[in-house]
């Protein structure tokens, strides 16, 4: 297996983390301050922040069901499979990035190096689905040989 995939999946397991507990802290917070808001002598000012408060609220639930969501996407990523195409789970190096096709968690920095957490569905991923070391994709007008997968 490689370290660098066990590590990157390990990483976008941090990011998902991460990203619940914030999620969730700012639902209670939202929750706590239309619970906390008193009636004011303005009558419509207590319901609209009231309003405003659970609308941010179901935001929040939104956004944790996204995540959750990304969770069970990630748990279908196996960085043990190897694969000479790219497929879920596959980390592309080419020139200028490299790519591990897992959820879309964007930029993850590792041992001094860059990566890119992207989701299948990505435009970058759908075109270099199925490829493998040695062929080109075009990205921004300009051709990238993809180097290695792994």
């Amino acid at each position: 297996m490689s370290t660098v995939k066990e590590k990157l999946y390990f990483l976008c397991h941090d990011y998902i983390a991460t990203r619940v507990a914030t999620i969730k802290q700012n639902a209670a917070e939202a929750q706590e301050a239309a619970n906390d808001d008193t009636k004011s002598s303005a009558g419509d000012k207590f319901e609209t922040g009231r309003e405003m408060m659970q609308q941010e609220v179901e935001l929040n639930l939104a956004r944790l069901g996204d995540m959750y969501k990304l969770k069970v996407a990630l748990e279908n990523v196996n960085p043990a499979i190897k694969s000479d195409t790219i497929t879920l789970g596959s980390l592309v190096v080419t020139a200028g990035a490299s790519y591990y096709i897992s959820i879309g968690a964007g930029k993850l920095l590792l041992d001094g190096s860059t990566y890119y957490a992207i989701s299948p569905e990505a435009p970058v991923a759908t075109q270099i689905m199925g490829k493998s070391a040695g062929d080109t994709f075009e990205l921004n007008g300009k051709k990238i040989k993809i180097e290695k997968v792994l």
